[in-house]
């Protein structure tokens, strides 16, 4: 590790409607040494994702406080939403941007998950490079059974029980998992039915504009997004889910290794597959930032998305003008 290293942090939090709850969180990681890049609230998700970058030492810090404070505002027992958690802080990577490696990384990543347990008593899984068993590399193997099941499984099995606290889960804010990964695209394709000419097709509208999904766009999601995954034969370091997202149907993508899998080459299939299943591919959404390594302003994929402005969603372009944190008054 150099003197002079940057990592980048992008916690996924259990909270996508209340604002206020969110502008908390966000704001509890204003610490000297850290940039905010990013973040984005998803009601139907129900689920925020900030992007902070700096320091080491200073992004563990920032990213530790962050999950206190969710412990503090977000109850799993009241909280539902389209994608899968196990804690209030329910994902936390910390990834290398610029002197550091990937193994520093993940000793950096176990030091947080010792503080989460120490500050604010939330158990904590490893996983990624931090990893400390095989069976939870994976962060979906982590969180199989979601907060409800996991909360059963560590009473009546071993196996399941956290890396750091426990043995039980904390009763509302659920468990961490903590850990160091490569570059993450977190990247989403709507679809509508090959027919459907009342909706104009993107840039020209927002993806908040809700449509009921039909169960044959629903049922294509799904086929492509099986179709597609690694862990059912598809595209290597490509996670997928179908699924309704605003009130339509969605491939949710997670693009692990864009250079092994380019964007175009994902993109190209999610269309070749949409029409397959008599649908269509409509517009894209990244969730977070791109890598300038991944981004290509001529690609169909980047053109796919509304509003793309890459001074905000170039991750090394964005490292030179950070987002303002959220002040005080608006966090509480």
């Amino acid at each position: 590790m150099t003197h002079d290293a940057i990592i980048e942090c992008v916690p996924n939090f259990s909270e996508g409607l209340d604002e206020a709850k969110v502008l908390r969180v966000v704001a509890a990681m204003q610490v000297e040494g850290v940039s905010l890049l990013d973040f984005s609230q998803d009601a139907d998700h129900n689920r925020s994702v900030v992007t902070i970058a700096g320091s080491p030492g200073s992004v563990m810090e920032a990213a530790v406080r962050a999950a206190g404070e969710a412990a503090s505002l977000i109850d799993l027992t009241r909280q539902t939403g389209a994608h899968p958690r196990i804690g209030a802080a329910d994902v936390i990577p910390f990834v290398p941007v610029s002197g550091i490696s990937l193994a520093e990384c993940g000793a950096l990543a176990r030091q947080a998950g010792m503080q989460i347990w120490r500050r604010f008593g939330v158990p904590v899984y490893f996983y990624g490079a931090a990893a400390t068993r095989p069976d939870r590399v994976q962060l979906e193997d982590v969180r199989r059974g979601q907060f409800e099941g996991l909360r059963e499984a560590v009473k009546r099995d071993a196996a399941r029980r956290p890396d750091v606290g426990g043995p039980d889960l904390h009763p509302t804010a659920g468990a961490t998992v903590v850990g160091s990964r490569p570059f993450l695209i977190a990247y989403n394709i709507y679809l509508r039915l090959a027919s459907d000419t009342a909706r104009p097709p993107a840039p020209n509208r927002s993806t908040a504009v809700g449509h009921g999904a039909t169960s044959a766009e629903i049922s294509a999601a799904r086929a492509i997004a099986r179709e597609i995954r690694a862990s059912s034969g598809g595209m290597q370091g490509v996670k997928a889910l179908g699924m309704v997202a605003n009130g339509r149907a969605q491939v949710s993508m997670n693009i692990t290794d864009f250079r092994l899998t380019p964007m175009p080459q994902v993109y190209a299939a999610v269309v070749s597959l949409a029409r397959k299943h008599g649908v269509e591919a409509d517009e894209g959404e990244l969730i977070g930032l791109v890598p300038e390594a991944a981004f290509d302003s001529a690609a169909e994929w980047v053109a796919r998305i509304a509003r793309f402005d890459p001074t905000h969603r170039v991750l090394e372009r964005r490292l030179h003008a950070p987002m303002p944190w959220p002040n005080s008054t608006r966090a509480e």
